[in-house]
C-alpha cells in the first residue's frame, strides 16, 4: 500500500489553511505527510503508523526528503500515540482502513492498511481521537468509499464532529462515485460539496481538473 491515486488526491486537496501542526494517521510509507510538508512550508507534521515495517519506511522517506526536520514518525497504535497527550492539531488527515466485510488479502500489511479490525483502527477510535485532539478551528479530513463514509459520519456525529466540506471523486464525469473526501470540524455548519473526475469524458486522458490538482506531485504533468 504505497502510492495510489485516491491518496494522492487526498494529499493534494486537503485544506491545509494556515495549519502549523498536522497529523497523518495511518501514514503507511509517509505519502500524505510528505505531501503536507511540500504544500505547507512552515507546518510541523507528525505521522502515526501501526505497521513497524511501514513506519520504518516512512521514516526513511522523510529523512530523504527536503522536509526531514519538520516530519516526525510515531511507530505504534493511535491509542498509544494519544497516551502521549499531543498538543492540538489544526489538521488531522487519514485514509483509514475501510473494507469492513470483504475478503482479506494474504498480505498481512495490505490487510492492515485496507481492512478495519479491532486491533488496528476503527472508525469510532479515529473520530474520538480527532474530537479530543483537534484545535477548536481544526478539521479532520478523511477519504473513504461512499458507503463507508456514511458509516464514518455516524461515528463522527457521536463523537461531536460535523461535516463541513466534501469532495466527490469519480472516474469520469457522471460515473459512480468512487471516494468521498470529507472534512469534519467541531462546529455544526452547512456542508459544501464539490466533484472531481479523474479522467475526461469518454477518454483515458486525465481531466484538466485532475492535472491541475496533481501537477505539483506527478512527474508526468
Amino acid at each position: 500500500m504505497k502510492v495510489c491515486t485516491d491518496a494522492c488526491i487526498l494529499g493534494a486537496s486537503a485544506d491545509l489553511g494556515a495549519a502549523h501542526r498536522i497529523l497523518d494517521v495511518g501514514t503507511g510509507t509517509g505519502l500524505l505527510a510528505l505531501m503536507a510538508a511540500q504544500r505547507n512550508p512552515t507546518a510541523r507534521i507528525e505521522a502515526v503508523e501501526i505497521d513497524a515495517a511501514a513506519a520504518a519506511q516512512a521514516t526513511l522517506n522523510a529523512l530523504a526528503s527536503p522536509w526531514a526536520e519538520r516530519i516526525g514518525v510515531w511507530a505504534g497504535s493511535l491509542a498509544g500515540f494519544a497516551a502521549t497527550q499531543p498538543a492540538p492539531y489544526q489538521l488531522i488527515v487519514c485514509n483509514p482502513p475501510f473494507f469492513r466485510h470483504s475478503l482479506r488479502s494474504p498480505d498481512a500489511a495490505r490487510t492492515t492498511a485496507r481492512h478495519t479490525a479491532a486491533d488496528t483502527l476503527t472508525f469510532a477510535e479515529l473520530a474520538a481521537f480527532a474530537a479530543q485532539f483537534l484545535a477548536p478551528d481544526g478539521h479532520l479530513t478523511v477519504l473513504l468509499p461512499p458507503p463507508e463514509m456514511q458509516a464514518f459520519e455516524s461515528e463522527a456525529h457521536r463523537a461531536g464532529l460535523y461535516p463541513s466540506s466534501r469532495l466527490v471523486v469519480r472516474h469520469r464525469p457522471g460515473s459512480k462515485a468512487l471516494r468521498h473526501i470529507t472534512a469534519f470540524g467541531l462546529v455544526a455548519q452547512p456542508c459544501t460539496s464539490h466533484e472531481l473526475a479523474i479522467h475526461a469524458a469518454q477518454s483515458n486522458a486525465y481531466s484538466e481538473e485532475f492535472e491541475h490538482l496533481l501537477r505539483d506531485f506527478y512527474l508526468a504533468f
